[in-house]
């Protein structure tokens, strides 16, 4: 696409960027981009890149907003109470930016419906917060050859990887976190989470995902950062691929 009159002047700080640029601000503009989750991390997600211009963003989850949410998840309004979060989401992502598609899938998605969606996109965002959607995401990703842009944040501590199973230095999330059955999680209603450090994440999530479609600088692939809300401080280390992972490993490839 061209960009018109009214998209040249409304992303003017992007094109401006020797590495954005007119062609970056195109690709962003023309990518199609799922949001899993649509809570704590998926909010600044999807209001970072709708507010950036990505043309069609899905945003998906079957919850509905509450109180105890308000204090980090910035897309909801008090007065969207009651209301799905996908659905809350997509009204705030329109108001910052009423040119791009926003699509609200209003059911955590899984097997059919995830991997209709995933073949859908350019990017896919995991901003979920329990191991089993984050696995059967990684899954269709894989499956699909779509990179994926995973966080998480509980208490102070936050993470932030990205993975493109295409990439033959690239790991896939069951390398780096093994499916495990009744795995024990931790979850923001249980061990609480500091409000800011979802919008830290969730930023990074933005950043990584503009920079994967605008093509410019170094995508987080096959590293995983680590970051210490209460010191201040992130590690970052290298994940390798697992050749015997059950998802991304060869056996997988030849089974798919």
């Amino acid at each position: 696409m061209d960009l018109n009159d009214d998209q040249l002047l409304r992303y003017s700080r992007h094109i401006l960027l020797p590495d954005v640029g007119v062609a970056g601000q195109t690709y962003i503009s023309d990518a199609t981009v799922l949001i899993v989750g649509a809570g704590g991390l998926g909010c600044p997600v999807a209001l970072y890149l709708g507010a950036s211009g990505v043309g069609r963003l899905l945003l998906a989850d079957g919850d509905t907003v509450d109180l105890t949410n308000l204090q980090r998840q910035i897309g909801h309004a008090t007065s969207a109470i009651g209301k799905n979060k996908a659905d809350s989401l997509a009204q705030s992502v329109r108001a910052i930016n009423p040119e791009i598609e926003v699509q609200p899938i209003t059911e955590m998605l899984d097997d059919s419906a995830l991997r209709e969606a995933v073949a859908m996109v350019d990017l896919v965002v995991d901003a979920t917060d329990n191991f089993a959607t984050r696995h059967a995401v990684n899954r269709a990703c894989v499956q699909l050859g779509k990179p994926l842009v995973s966080g998480a944040a509980i208490g102070f501590s936050g993470q932030l990887a990205v993975f493109d199973s295409r990439r033959a230095d690239s790991p896939c999330y069951h390398c780096l976190f093994p499916d495990q059955i009744n795995e024990p999680e931790m979850r923001c209603a249980d061990a609480g989470v500091f409000s800011p450090l979802v919008g830290v994440i969730g930023a990074m999530q933005a950043m990584e995902a503009l920079k994967y479609l605008a093509r410019v600088g170094e995508v987080r692939v096959g590293r995983l950062l680590l970051w210490d809300g209460l010191q201040g401080e992130a590690r970052v280390m290298k994940v390798p691929r697992d050749p015997a992972c059950p998802v991304c490993g060869p056996v997988a490839r030849q089974a798919g």
